[in-house]
């Protein structure tokens, strides 16, 4: 098998051979270039040592020189360059206590987590594969190098990087490496906020989102994602339903685009069904304030998973509005876009969509075509530039406080009311009808 490497990787490969060393391009990058896939990064490993690689070198950086790690930079760019290595004993369920360097690339490759990444290649002797990752690739399985209970033990992160690349490839977890990870989950309480976020991101922009089906199966969700848990046992016996709580989710995660702020909002909008469920006398369930209730659960997941405040705001904006329904209006849909964001609403329309075809086939057409009269009066209204915010009203409070209306609170109340106006008629949004004497003196009166 041959694999076309970037000039820059082939030059440090080179370089190090030439000084009489051996050297490979290996892990997440061989993969990708088996799959046909292009590698974001071309990491090295080499039987020489740090202060080997820095002397060879004009330029490097150490990244992680502790562990072996070198950055070689080739102009702008860096290729991470590290030593065969044996790590020492795993103490937090995360990093090696030590490192010890060693000749030997099986070695170096028998720490590595799963056998699709302990390959390396170079041109020379092409491509060295010692725990069967080509067959696993062919498989289609992810499987632990060696025992899987000492490679999750030594990274509990492991148990989510099986996961996603499970969700990113399509690939099914061999059993041996399930049993493992059903359980040692539990360990992954010892992995920072950061590292599991990144991670359960990775799984959610997959092609294959249900794989969070799996996650909980395994126990993964009942310590990083408990309110999951509580969905997925959650049925909905309500005639707009055809799944559990947890079910739905997934369904929505299938029919919604790879965005990272709709695929974290369909993953949440539904997170307080089984908080505020109730059942009437005649067996219905019922689920009165689950967006709002929602809202507060999705903020406490973001902030538990230290999540970015934009992406927080963005998703808490599309769940407390996942349920807003109106008839198909240009009012009603003006009225909508001031609510819910003007910016936000074809995310909105996004989110109405994936809602609804995860639900049950009962009124499913009807409620589809909602939606996409919704959408055609969306862009009619944004083809026409007609106002649905104060930043695009004819007036703003420069003009207010130039007619004699005291800065202050009463000048957003004035322009909210005169918003109002125009959303309700858009050729209202003139400055002559908005500053009429009489007409603003009624705008001015206390609400």
């Amino acid at each position: 098998m041959k694999i076309k490497l970037p000039d820059n990787a082939k030059t440090i490969l080179d370089t190090i051979h030439e000084a009489g060393f051996e050297a490979y391009v290996v892990g997440g990058c061989v993969r990708d270039a088996v799959l046909g896939r292009v590698p974001g990064d071309w990491d090295i490993t080499t039987n020489a040592l740090p202060q080997d690689i820095k002397k060879l070198f004009r330029r490097t950086i150490d990244t992680g020189i502790e562990h072996g790690t070198v950055t070689v930079m080739m102009g702008k760019e860096g290729y991470e360059v590290t030593t065969y290595r044996i790590d020492g004993k795993y103490e937090d369920n995360r990093h090696p206590s030590e490192v010890t360097f060693t000749k030997n690339l099986t070695e170096d490759m028998k720490r590595r987590d799963f056998t699709i990444n302990a390959m390396a290649y170079n041109e020379e002797e092409g491509l060295i594969d010692r725990f069967g990752g080509l067959e696993d690739i062919e498989k289609g399985l992810i499987r632990c190098v060696g025992d899987p209970y000492e490679r999750f033990s030594e990274d509990a992160l492991r148990i989510m990087r099986a996961i996603r690349f499970s969700a990113q490839l399509g690939y099914t977890i061999e059993d041996k490496t399930c049993e493992a990870i059903k359980e040692l989950s539990g360990t992954l309480e010892k992995i920072s906020a950061e590292r599991i976020q990144v991670e359960l991101v990775k799984l959610l922009l997959s092609d294959h989102p249900d794989k969070i089906r799996q996650a909980y199966e395994l126990g993964i969700t009942r310590v990083i994602l408990p309110e999951f848990d509580a969905c997925m046992e959650t049925e909905q016996n309500n005639i707009h339903h055809a799944y559990s709580v947890g079910e739905h989710i997934i369904q929505t995660l299938l029919n919604i685009r790879a965005d990272r702020v709709l695929r974290l909002t369909m993953l949440m909008h539904d997170m307080a069904k089984p908080v505020t469920m109730t059942v009437d006398e005649e067996g219905v369930s019922h689920f009165k304030g689950h967006d709002i209730k929602g809202v507060e659960m999705a903020r406490n997941i973001f902030r538990r998973l230290k999540f970015d405040r934009d992406t927080m705001d963005k998703a808490c904006n599309l769940i407390r509005y996942h349920d807003y329904r109106f008839p198909a209006t240009a009012r009603n849909v003006r009225r909508a876009m001031n609510k819910v964001g003007a910016d936000a609403f074809p995310l909105f329309l996004e989110v109405r969509y994936a809602d609804t075809m995860a639900q049950s086939e009962y009124k499913r057409e009807e409620k589809l075509r909602q939606i996409e009269e919704t959408r055609l009066l969306y862009e009619e209204i944004k083809a026409k530039n007609e106002c649905v915010t104060l930043g695009s009203l004819a007036v703003n409070g420069r003009d207010l406080i130039s007619l004699g209306v005291a800065p202050g609170k009463k000048i957003g109340e004035v322009l909210e009311k005169m918003l109002m106006d125009v959303i309700d008629d858009p050729e209202h949004n003139t400055r002559e009808y908005l500053l009429e004497p009489e007409r603003l003196s009624i705008f001015l009166k206390d609400q």
